[in-house]
C-alpha cells in the first residue's frame, strides 16, 4: 500500500456504518444496543451496538480478546448483558434474552470450542439440541435431518448418522457441528453464528463451508462469521464488523476492500508493513539431528520424517490425513525411555488435549515446570510467576487474570498459553499440531518471529498447518494422504498449485 492507498482507506474506516446506521425501519432481523458484558472487574463488552439484516454475511474482525465471542454470546442467548437492549421481531429484551427466546427466533451458535458430547452418535447429538425428537422413529428422522444438512454443506462428506461422534476427527466433528447449527427441526434458522468455523477444516472442506454460506444468504438465512482468515472474510461477507477492546469501532463493506484495509482498521500492521519487517530465513544444512522411521497409513507402511537442528518444518495436506498421528508418534518417542530428546507439545484441539479446564491460567502455563530439566528438583512459585508474566506480556495473553479459571480467556487467548507453555520449556524440539486456531492476525506475526528466532538458536519445529500461507516460514514440507507421505517440498516448491496437486498424489515410494 502506497501513501494514497492508506489516506483512502481511513477516509472509509472514518465513513463506516456506525452502529447499524443506513438501515432502513423494520428491516433489521437483530439490533445490539449499548451492550455491556462485566466479568468482575473485567469490561468484556463496553456499549457495543450493531443490527443484522435478513439474508446477509456479516464477518468480525479483531484481536484475540476483542469481546467478538461475548458479543455473539449474548446475541446467541447463551450470556445475558449486564446492561443494554437486544431487539428482535420488534420486542425489546432488556439485557439481552435466553437460549430458548434465541432459538424460537431462530438464532443458532456454531461455538469455537465444540459442543458435541463425544459419547453420542451424530443422530443422538441431533437430538440433544431438539429435545422435540422424541417417540416412535426418532432416531430415524434426526438421522434424515442430519444428512440433509451434511449433504447440502459438505457434499461427499461421507459421515454417518451411527458413528460415535468420539471417534471422528476434529475436522469431521467440527463439520458436525456446523450441519448441525443449520439444520431445521421445527423453528428454521434465521441468525447462524460461525465462531472460527475453517480453524479445523481443510481448504477443500472450507470452500464447501464459504460456498454454502453464500448460497444461505440468497435463501434469507444470515450468518455472522468470526474468523481470523482475510480471505474469507473478503470472499464470503457483506460487510465486515471491526471490534477492539469490547468496542464495535467500525462496519465496512466489503465490496472493494482488500486485507490491508481490514488490518489497518483492526489497529494492526499491514501485509506490506509486515513483509517488510519479516526476518530472513536461514536455510538449515548439514545431516539431520533427527529422523524418524514410523508406521503409518491403513496398511501400516513406512513414514520416513527427517529435520535438521534449528529448521522449521512443515506437515501439509488436506485435514484427517495422518499429519496428527505422525506428530504423536514422534512425541511418543521423544518421551520413551532412555531418549535424549526434550520435546514439547502445542495440541490443536486445546478443550481434549492442551488446557486443565478446571485450574487457573498460570497452573496450565505452569505445568512445564514439572518436565523442565532444568528447575531441579523442588518448584520454584516466584520463579514461575515471573515466567508466566514474561511470556504473558510477550504473548499478549489478556482477558483476565493469572488466577482466573483458563476458560475465562476466549479461544485465541488459551491458545496463547500453551504456546507460551511450550516455548517457555527446556524442549530443543517442538511439535506443533495446527496451533494457529483462533489466533488474531497480529499475534500470529509476533508467534511466526518467535519462531523464526527460536531456530536460529537451534530448536527444531514440526509443524502441522491447515493454512498453507504458513508453509512459506517452513524450510520445507512434507504432504500427507491417507497417512502416507506423498511429497516432500522445498520452501520454495510450496505454492497452492504443488500443495493441492500433492494433497492428491499417489504416496512417494520408500
Amino acid at each position: 500500500m502506497d501513501d494514497t492507498d492508506n489516506l483512502m482507506v481511513q477516509e472509509r474506516v472514518q465513513e463506516s456504518i456506525q452502529d447499524g446506521a443506513a438501515v432502513a425501519p423494520g428491516a433489521a432481523l437483530v439490533a445490539m444496543r449499548d451492550v455491556d458484558v462485566t466479568f468482575g472487574v473485567v469490561r468484556a463488552l463496553k456499549g457495543a451496538n450493531f443490527t443484522f439484516l435478513p439474508g446477509e454475511c456479516v464477518a468480525i474482525a479483531g484481536h484475540n480478546g476483542a469481546g467478538k465471542s461475548t458479543l455473539m454470546s449474548v446475541l446467541s442467548g447463551a450470556r445475558r448483558a449486564t446492561r443494554g437492549v437486544v431487539e428482535a421481531d420488534g420486542i425489546r429484551h432488556e439485557n439481552g434474552y435466553g437460549a430458548d427466546v434465541a432459538r424460537s427466533l431462530g438464532v443458532r451458535c456454531v461455538f469455537q470450542e465444540l459442543s458435541l458430547c463425544p459419547n453420542l452418535t451424530i443422530d443422538e447429538n441431533m437430538r440433544a439440541v431438539a429435545p422435540q425428537l422424541r417417540g416412535w422413529g426418532w432416531r430415524r428422522k434426526a438421522g434424515r435431518i442430519m444428512a440433509q444438512q451434511l449433504d447440502a454443506i459438505f457434499p461427499g462428506h461421507g459421515l454417518r448418522g451411527a458413528q460415535v461422534v468420539g471417534d471422528l476427527s476434529l475436522t469431521q466433528q467440527q463439520m458436525v457441528e456446523i450441519a448441525r447449527g443449520y439444520a431445521q427441526v421445527d423453528t428454521a434458522a434465521r441468525l447462524v453464528i460461525l465462531d472460527e468455523p475453517t480453524s479445523s477444516l481443510d481448504r477443500y472442506t472450507a470452500e464447501q463451508l464459504l460456498a454454502f454460506i453464500r448460497r444461505s444468504a440468497a435463501a434469507g438465512v444470515t450468518t455472522v462469521l468470526i474468523t481470523h482468515m482475510l480471505d474469507e472474510m473478503l470472499r464470503c461477507a457483506d460487510r465486515i464488523m471491526v471490534m477492539r477492546d469490547g468496542t464495535v469501532t467500525s462496519t465496512l463493506p466489503a465490496a472493494g476492500l482488500d486485507k490491508d484495509g481490514i488490518i489497518q482498521a483492526m489497529g494492526q500492521f499491514t501485509e506490506h508493513e509486515a513483509a517488510t519487517q519479516r526476518a530472513p530465513k536461514m536455510a538449515a544444512a548439514g545431516a539431520p539431528a533427527y529422523q524418524w522411521d514410523l508406521r503409518s497409513g491403513p496398511k501400516s507402511q513406512p513414514v520416513r520424517i527427517a529435520a535438521q537442528r534449528g529448521s522449521i518444518v512443515g506437515f501439509a495436506g488436506l485435514a484427517g490425513q495422518g499429519q496428527t498421528d505422525v506428530l504423536n508418534a514422534v512425541y511418543r518417542r521423544a518421551r520413551a525411555r532412555g531418549s535424549s530428546v526434550r520435546a514439547a507439545y502445542v495440541a490443536g484441539d486445546r478443550r481434549a488435549d492442551g488446557i486443565f479446564p478446571d485450574w487457573s491460567i498460570a497452573r496450565n502455563f505452569d505445568i512445564r515446570s514439572l518436565f523442565d530439566h532444568s528447575a531441579g528438583l523442588r518448584l520454584n512459585p516466584p520463579r514461575q510467576r515471573e515466567v508466566f508474566e514474561q511470556w504473558a506480556k510477550r504473548l499478549d495473553i489478556r482477558g483476565a487474570p493469572a488466577t482466573a479459571n483458563i476458560q475465562a480467556l476466549s479461544g485465541g487467548n488459551q491458545q496463547k498459553v500453551l504456546f507460551g507453555r511450550a516455548l517457555a520449556s527446556d524442549a530443543d524440539l517442538i511439535l506443533m499440531d495446527d496451533p494457529m486456531r483462533g489466533v488474531d492476525i497480529g499475534t500470529k506475526r509476533d508467534i511466526y518471529a518467535l519462531l523464526q528466532e527460536e531456530a536460529a538458536k537451534g530448536r527444531t519445529f514440526l509443524w502441522y498447518t491447515t493454512e498453507n500461507d504458513e508453509l512459506s516460514y517452513c524450510d520445507k514440507t512434507y504432504v500427507f494422504r491417507s497417512g502416507l507421505v506423498t511429497r516432500e517440498l522445498a520452501a520454495s516448491e510450496c505454492s497452492e498449485e504443488a500443495l493441492l496437486a500433492a494433497s492428491f498424489a499417489e504416496p512417494a515410494s520408500s
